[in-house]
C-alpha cells in the first residue's frame, strides 16, 4: 500500500505538538512528510524544515503559498497537519480545504465561533476530510469503555465525572508555549477550558454517549494578570437526566497530565486515567472491582481494534495519536473510521467553549450550550 503524503503548518523549531504529530504519523508507515510551512518566520521555517529533512523546494514561507503550490505539484500532498496557535486554524484549514487538500487539525477547532463556522462551510464546500485530534478518544483502553456503555453494561448513565488537571502555568514562564496559550488573541477567550477542558468535555461525551443539556461553570484566573481563564469548575446536566462535573486546571500543583474519567450508571461503573492507561477499574453492583487491562481478557472488538504491542508494552499518548493518523488515512483512501473526531466534534467544542465562558460571566447562571 502505497503511503500517504502528509504536509504540515506550523510545528517548526521550538512547537511541541508539530513533533508529536511527525512521530504519530510514522508510527504505522502509513504516511511520509514532505511539505511544510513550518513557521510565520520565513527562515525558522527553512531551518525547520532543513532539519527534517525536507526538500527545499516544498519548504514554503507561507500556507497560502503551499495550499496553491501543493494542490498544482504533480505529487501533490494528500493531507496538511494544521498545528499553529487556535488563531491561525481557520485561515490555514480554509486555504487547504478549497485547494481541495484533506485536513487534519489540532483541537480546539478555532480561536472564535466565527472562524469555526467558517471552516465547517468549507469543509463542507470542499467535500474534502476534515479530522479533529482529539486524541484521548484513541486510546485502547477508551475505545472499550465506548463500546461496553454502548452495550448496556454499565446499565442507564447517571454520573458522569472527568478532570484534566495540570501545574505548569502556575506562574508566567514566558516560554513559547504559554505565551500564545495566555495570549486571549491567539487562543481565544477560553484559555484553560479551551486548551485541555475541551479535551476532558470531549472525552466524557465519547465514552458516555451523553450530549450536554445545561451547564453552570465558574472559570477563573488565579495568576494575577492573566487574561484567560487558567481554572475551570463546570456543572453539567446530560440530556435523558444524567449529571456530571467536569474539572481543568492548569494551576493544580503536583498534576503533570492527570486527565481521569469516571461513568456510572445504574448496573456498574467504570475509572480511568491517562497518566496510567493500560488499565480500566470496572465494578458491577454488589461486585469486587475488576481491573481491566489493554488487550488483556475481556477486551471487546474496539479495544482490540489497534494494539501495536503485547500487554506489559505500554502503549500511551503517541500511539493514541498515531491511531488517529491510521483511522485518517482509512477515510482518505476510502474507508470508515466511525470514532474519528471530526468537524461536527469541533463544533461541539467550540460551543462548549462559548457557554461556559457565557455561564462564568452571569455568575456560574445555567446556560444551554
Amino acid at each position: 500500500m502505497q503511503k500517504l503524503k502528509l504536509g504540515m503548518v506550523g510545528g517548526g523549531q521550538g512547537a511541541f505538538i508539530g513533533a508529536v504529530h511527525r512521530i504519530a504519523a510514522r508510527i504505522d508507515g502509513q504516511w511520509d512528510l514532505v511539505a511544510g510551512a513550518l513557521s510565520s518566520d520565513p527562515a525558522r521555517a527553512m531551518a525547520s524544515a532543513a532539519e527534517l529533512g525536507l526538500d527545499p523546494a516544498r519548504s514554503y514561507g507561507s500556507f497560502t503559498e503551499m495550499a496553491v503550490a501543493e494542490a498544482a505539484h504533480p505529487d501533490g500532498i494528500d493531507a496538511v497537519a494544521i498545528v499553529t496557535p487556535n488563531h491561525m486554524h481557520a485561515p490555514a484549514a480554509i486555504a487547504f480545504l478549497e485547494a481541495g487538500i484533506h485536513v487534519i487539525c489540532d483541537k480546539p477547532l478555532a480561536a472564535t465561533m466565527e472562524q469555526a463556522e467558517a471552516i465547517a462551510a468549507a469543509a463542507a464546500a470542499s467535500g474534502r476530510e476534515f479530522i479533529l485530534t482529539h486524541n484521548y478518544s484513541a486510546y485502547p483502553l477508551i475505545r472499550q469503555a465506548r463500546e461496553m456503555v454502548a452495550a448496556g453494561e454499565l446499565g442507564e448513565i447517571r454520573l458522569v465525572h472527568v478532570e484534566y488537571v495540570q501545574d505548569w502555568l502556575v506562574e508566567d514562564t514566558g516560554g513559547k508555549q504559554a505565551e500564545w496559550r495566555t495570549d486571549p488573541a491567539r487562543s481565544g477567550a477560553g484559555g484553560c477550558i479551551g486548551d485541555i477542558g475541551t479535551h476532558a468535555h470531549n472525552l466524557a461525551g465519547f465514552v458516555s454517549g451523553l450530549e450536554v443539556a445545561e451547564l453552570s461553570a465558574d472559570l477563573h484566573a488565579f495568576v494575577p494578570g492573566r487574561q484567560v481563564d487558567d481554572n475551570v469548575h463546570v456543572m453539567l446536566r446530560y440530556k435523558g437526566g444524567a449529571k456530571g462535573m467536569l474539572w481543568a486546571s492548569q494551576v493544580a500543583v503536583g498534576n503533570g497530565n492527570a486527565l481521569r474519567l469516571r461513568v456510572h450508571g445504574t448496573k456498574a461503573g467504570l475509572s480511568w486515567a491517562q497518566e496510567e492507561p493500560e488499565k480500566m477499574t470496572f465494578t458491577r453492583f454488589g461486585g469486587p472491582a475488576q481491573i481491566l487491562t489493554r488487550g488483556g481478557p475481556g477486551a471487546t472488538p474496539a479495544g482490540l481494534a489497534h494494539l501495536r504491542t503485547p500487554g506489559g508494552h505500554p502503549e500511551g499518548y503517541l500511539e493514541a495519536f498515531a491511531t488517529l493518523y491510521a483511522e485518517a488515512a482509512t477515510l482518505i483512501r476510502g474507508g470508515t473510521a466511525e470514532a474519528l473526531p471530526g468537524i461536527g466534534e469541533g463544533l461541539e467544542g467550540m460551543r462548549f467553549i462559548a457557554a461556559c465562558l457565557r455561564s462564568s460571566a452571569e455568575n456560574a447562571a445555567w446556560v444551554a450550550p
